[in-house]
């Protein structure tokens, strides 16, 4: 049982004696399993109350970098700054650089400037490209950590990732949707916002693993490179749905639900079961309205949790927990969170 405490401390904290303090951290027999468990809770409180010695009333400034749609931004903005209270003495100040389109070229050169700069860490949502994946090496000699979000890039010098398993949400949407419509003509329409992101290509392979093998009469049609707006996305759908008349049901993995819907209804077709996700307003609105029917939902405020602790992690080697990966929840109607 790994340790760097005093016996008399361990033993203070537990409220048992040194010498079972003793008896419990070399191995003998005859100690309870109890007793053990509150020995092992004891060194984990005062591990914890060294950490949080070693970081009260710390700042740390993060960059959180993005490209995406406005209306993730703002529920990417809404979760770090309710994190950012929990961590509380420890101080974390946030700058956001949002866009919802921006050039592989111009996201490298915001990386370089914010390093240039100075800042304690970087929270990157980005397409997996290699002059990215360059940028994210160069903040990482510089001693920067930088933390991947809702999209890795996992060939790169990226301290983390903090997100869902994209893979495992993408074969939860072919399970739904195929028990939906499986035995039924029918195809399915997946929206990307940009074949550049690992993660919805990650979605999108799972996605397509479990149609293959389960499902294998569910035809799939993507459109892709609508960045998640409403116009470009809107009329990519249309297209879609004009060309091939089967198309009945709808995977979104890169948003623009609404201008998908209305292609729908302009082109009087019905849609049999409609997986997005993302619980940002647009969706909670349109699941409210029961428009679409589920939604693959992570914690925002999981991965900001994550990437907050990651940072932390390199200013404190070995005594902050490593980041997990936030569990896919299935939100419907009947389970829609409160907003707050």
């Amino acid at each position: 049982m790994a340790h760097i405490f005093l016996v008399k401390d361990i033993a203070f904290q537990a409220g048992l004696s040194t010498a079972t303090v003793d008896r419990v951290l070399n191995g003998r027999s005859g100690v309870r399993r109890q007793t053990e468990m509150r020995v092992r809770a004891a060194i984990a409180e005062l591990e914890k109350q060294q950490t949080d010695a070693a970081t009260s009333g710390r700042v740390f400034a993060i960059d959180i970098v993005m490209e995406t749609p406005e209306r993730f931004s703002t529920a990417v903005r809404a979760a770090f700054e309710a994190e950012v209270a929990t961590f509380l003495p420890t101080i974390f100040r946030c700058r956001f650089h949002f866009a919802e389109v921006m050039k592989p070229a111009e996201l490298v050169q915001l990386l370089d400037r914010i390093r240039l700069r100075g800042t304690n860490g970087i929270v990157l949502k980005a397409p997996d490209v290699p002059e990215i994946a360059a940028a994210v090496a160069r903040a990482d000699r510089a001693g920067i950590p930088v933390v991947t979000l809702v999209t890795d890039l996992p060939n790169s010098a990226r301290a983390a990732y903090a997100g869902a398993d994209n893979r495992a949400a993408g074969e939860t949407a072919a399970y739904l949707i195929g028990e939906c419509i499986s035995g039924m003509p029918g195809r399915v329409l997946v929206t990307l916002s940009s074949g550049r992101f690992r993660g919805e290509e990650e979605r999108e392979i799972g996605f397509r693993r479990i149609i293959r093998e389960r499902y294998h009469e569910i035809g799939v049609t993507e459109i892709s490179d609508g960045h998640g707006t409403d116009a470009a996305t809107g009329t990519l759908a249309a297209r879609a749905i004009a060309a091939d008349e089967t198309i009945n049901a709808v995977y979104s993995i890169g948003g623009g639900n609404r201008a998908v819907l209305a292609a729908f209804e302009a082109a009087g077709r019905p849609i049999r079961i409609f997986v997005a996700h993302d619980l940002d307003a647009e969706n909670r609105a349109l699941l409210a309205e029961r428009r679409i029917g589920f939604v693959l939902h992570h914690d925002l405020r999981s991965d900001a949790r994550s990437a907050f602790r990651t940072v932390m992690s390199r200013a404190l080697p070995g005594r902050i927990a490593p980041a997990s990966l936030s569990a896919v929840e299935i939100i419907t109607p009947y389970n829609l969170p409160s907003a707050g």
